[in-house]
Order: structure tokens, then sequence, then C-alpha cells
């Protein structure tokens, strides 16, 4: 029998590593830092790139575009009557909107809303100075390096809901955050909805890929929330997206003022690709984003005035030589910025960026063009920053690893978010007086009293020596982050679900899949 080394005290150093960084931890917690917030509270200005003649400019274009052409809202005629009772110009499907209109419609939309959790400590605030991180969505393959790429399961769903809870740097569960193909496709958002609520405590999504799959997403919410309080509060949000260029399809339509009838959040996120659904000019795809936006926004509110909604952003490129999108590059991650400007000239919550790359492994490219696009994020006043974690392969992959690679970005960008502290202790006039010129400062008393609190923890950085990098077996960064995924989910625990709660949406879910045959397209 081989025992663990110990130390006099008796505590093996490994037990030692670990007391020492969950003590850190707690202490940056109870002093607002670091893990233990259910969500980020900006201390850091959002930064402003376009200059207020140019955001006049561009709001006059998004308005002409809305007025001249107009915007179709296919095949949902209930959209067309709202339009017409708001007094926009119908014809046939093709609604214009006089400049103006879409303004006072949006009026009635909330600033900040809060979007609760089934555990209250952790629901998070969308809008104003907080920022949310959410895992990345919609992905029909998953990928690690020892399996390699292939079609995700309600396995792998199930294991990302688990990734995402137990990272202290992600606020909020998501929602499709692969797709589990070996379900049905007309009863996979049960499972997946379920799979949220089960194995998480954090705010969640639900499903957007036809109105009674979103009804059924928000009638499982009911039964964890109660009627009454969803029909007052904010439990779930819908991810619904613009079939750029301007038009509006009914499979969104109606999944959108489902969400809104509801008095729950739909996501409005025109996806422009610049050169294909949208114009090369940074400008012109940011004109047409702020029309797309406006009128999706702007039917949820006629749908239910006061209903909250989120003002998206998905702006990216292509290689105009192949045809292939391009994510993660300077041009999007800068029209972002403008959005920013323009989302809160609006007033309305924004969601913008995320982890987004091309590459095809957790590489440094996928770092690279993934930390353009995040600090474009937190730069321009992102709320809710939907892709935080494991965007890989232009979206149609999601990775063990790059999640954890991401989360950790996450961390870094929580302390990027608190800014500079400037207090007595912070400015640290005493060590200085008890240090004085030419010493150190390693165990002087304020670096003692603060050490455990005073920078971000990487989990999976390596900051030794190379030669102690190089014994322990020279891994790099994405061999670190699989044994960290794998550790993870072996260590696993789902928070505690009322098991009245759980039986009522079992016996639901049951019962819708019996109401219907399977259908696998």
């Amino acid at each position: 029998m081989v025992l663990a080394e110990q130390t006099t005290d008796g505590v093996t150093p490994a037990r030692r590593e670990r007391g020492g960084r969950g003590a850190r931890r707690q202490q940056r917690s109870q002093a607002g830092h670091g893990p233990g917030r259910p969500f980020i509270r900006r201390a850091i200005p959002t930064y402003d790139v376009m200059s207020e003649e140019n955001l006049v400019r561009i709001e006059r274009t998004a308005e002409r575009i809305l007025a001249e052409v107009g915007i179709e809202f296919r095949d949902d005629p209930v959209a067309l009557d709202h339009w017409r009772r708001a007094g926009a110009e119908v014809e046939g499907q093709r609604v214009r909107f006089e400049p103006g209109l879409l303004h006072a419609v949006l009026r009635t939309a909330p600033r900040v809303f809060t979007q609760h959790a089934r555990n209250p400590q952790k629901s998070v605030e969308i809008g104003g100075d907080a920022v949310v991180f959410a895992p990345a969505y919609g992905s029909p393959f998953v990928m690690d390096l020892d399996r390699g790429r292939r079609y995700g399961t309600i396995e792998d769903f199930e294991n990302f809901v688990k990734l995402a809870q137990a990272s202290p740097w992600l606020h909020h569960s998501g929602g499709t955050i692969c797709e589990p193909v070996d379900l049905p496709v007309n009863k996979r958002h049960l499972d997946m909805v379920y799979a949220h609520i089960r194995h998480s405590d954090r705010p969640f999504m639900g499903s957007v890929t036809a109105e009674e799959r979103a009804e059924d997403s928000i009638a499982m919410a009911r039964l964890v929330f109660g009627e009454a309080f969803v029909d007052d509060n904010c439990v779930i949000l819908g991810n619904v997206n613009v079939n750029s260029p301007l038009v509006w399809d009914a499979t969104m339509t109606t999944a959108l003022r489902a969400y809104a009838r509801a008095n729950q959040a739909a996501v409005v996120v025109p996806f422009i690709l610049g050169g294909a659904m949208g114009p090369v000019t940074n400008a012109g795809a940011i004109a047409q984003a702020l029309a797309e936006t406006m009128a999706g926004c702007a039917l949820a509110q006629l749908e239910r005035p006061g209903a909250p909604v989120v003002f998206g952003n998905f702006l990216s490129s292509m290689s105009l030589r192949s045809g292939s999108p391009t994510f993660g590059t300077p041009e999007p991650a800068i029209g972002s910025m403008v959005v920013g400007q323009l989302a809160r000239r609006l007033g309305l919550p924004l969601r913008c960026s995320g982890n987004f790359t091309t590459s095809k492994l957790p590489d440094a490219q996928a770092m690279n063009e993934g930390t353009m696009a995040m600090l474009a994020a937190v730069q321009c006043g992102a709320n809710f920053v939907l892709h935080s974690a494991g965007f890989l392969d232009g979206l149609l992959s999601m990775s063990y690893e790059k999640f954890v690679m991401d989360a950790d970005f996450c961390g870094a960008l929580h302390s990027y978010l608190d800014g500079v502290t400037v207090d007595d202790n912070a400015l640290a006039l005493d060590a200085f007086r008890e240090v004085g010129p030419g010493n150190h400062f390693f165990g002087c008393a304020h670096t003692m009293a603060n050490y455990q609190s005073a920078f971000w923890d990487s989990e999976i950085a390596d900051n030794e020596p190379f030669e102690k990098w190089q014994a322990a077996g020279s891994t790099d960064a994405a061999q670190r982050a699989n044994a960290r995924w794998k550790k993870t989910l072996a260590e696993f625990e789902a928070p505690p679900l009322d098991p009245a709660i759980d039986e009522a949406l079992r016996d639901f879910m049951a019962r819708r899949k019996a109401a219907a045959d399977d259908a696998w397209y």
C-alpha cells in the first residue's frame, strides 16, 4: 500500500492545495469578486467607438430600409394584423414602417429585467450594468480529443449542462447547447428543457423551433415556478433568429409571440453573414441588423406590451474566395461595438458576440478568434453573452475542451470587468512604509492580507518553470482541459430538485411524447 506524501500536520500537499484554492475562492466571493456571483456588475465603462453624426446616419438608413424596402412577415396572419393595428403599411406579406413607428412601439419594453432561477440566489439581471455569460448554442456536432467529431446526443447535452452548472464563471445554463440527434426532432425539446431543470439550478432557455415547442417549454417552466409567478416574472428565454435579409418567417414569429404572450423574454437576433445575408460593408450590415431587430422586438410588444425582450446581434464575415463563414474576425467585432451604442440609445438590453471561431480544434486560432469576439462583447456593453463557452468549427461543433478553456477565460473577464478598486487598502501606503526602497513585498503585512484574493487564478494555465512542466508530461492547454472536464463530470452532483416537481415534469413529458408519433426531420 502506497501512502500519499504528508506534511508534518498530516495534510497531503494535494489536499492543502485544494483547500488553499477553495479558501481563496470563498474569500473572493465574499468580497464581491471571483466566483459566487450570480452575474457580473460591470465596473468599467462601455467603449463608444462611433460619433453621434455617424450613429444618426446608421439609424436613418435603418429607418429608410424599414420605410422604403420593408420586411416580410411570412405565413403569420396574426403578426400582420398586429402591424395593421399599429399603423404600418401591409401589402401582402411585406410590411413597411414609417420613421418613428417602431421607436414608439418599443417604449413599453423594459430596460432591465430579472430572469429568475429555481435557486433564487442564482437569478440573473439582464440589462443595465449586468453581464451574464451563457454557453454556446445550436451545434449539431460535438467534439473532444478522445473521440473526435460526432453527432451530439442527449448524453452530450446533459454533460454540457453539468459542465455549465459546475463552472464558477458561467451564470446561465443556456439553451440548445448541442442538438441531441438521437432523439426525435419533435420531442427532443422536452428532454433538453428537463435536462436544464434537473441538472442545473440556474436560469435556462427553451425551444423556438415551433410554436407548440415554445409553449411546451413555458409549460414546463410553469410546473417549476407556478403559473401565477410565471405570469408576473421572466423565468425562461427564447432565442429567435431573423431569416436575414429582411424576412421574419412564421416559425420564428409564432415562437416569439408565444414567449411574449406568456410574459417571457425573446432574444431577437439577426444572423447576418456579410456578403451572403447582408452587405459586405460593416455600416450597411449594422443598419440592416438594427432594422430587423427593432421589428422583432416591437412585434413582441404588440403581442404583450411590457414583455421583456433582448436586442440581439450576430454580425459575421465570410471568406469571399471560398464562400465559407468566418468568425472571430475584426470587422464583426468592431461592428458589435457600434451595435452596443445603438442598443443603449434604444434603451434595450443587449445580447452580443461570444467565443466565436471557425477553428476545427481548441487551438491557438480558436482562442485568438474567441478572445477578439469576447473582448468586443464586454467592451460594447453586452448584457447577455450567448456562446460564451464551447463554440468551435463555425458553430457546427460543441467542444468539450474549448468549453473548459472558454469558461476559464470568462473567469479572467470577471476580474477585467471588476475594474480597478481604489481605496486605502488598494493604494497600499502602509506597505510602502513597511517595505521601503529596494526591498520586496513578498512577506509584508499587506501582501499576506491580500494574496488570496489579489489575482484571478486560472484552472488550466500552466505557470510552472519549463523543467517542471516538462517533467509533468509537457501537456498543452487542450490536454489539461480534457482532464478537467472529465474530472468535473466524474465529481458532479446535481442540485436538489423537489421530487413532486420532478414527477410532474416527467408526467408532462410522457403525455406530450405519447400524443404524437416520432418525427426525425
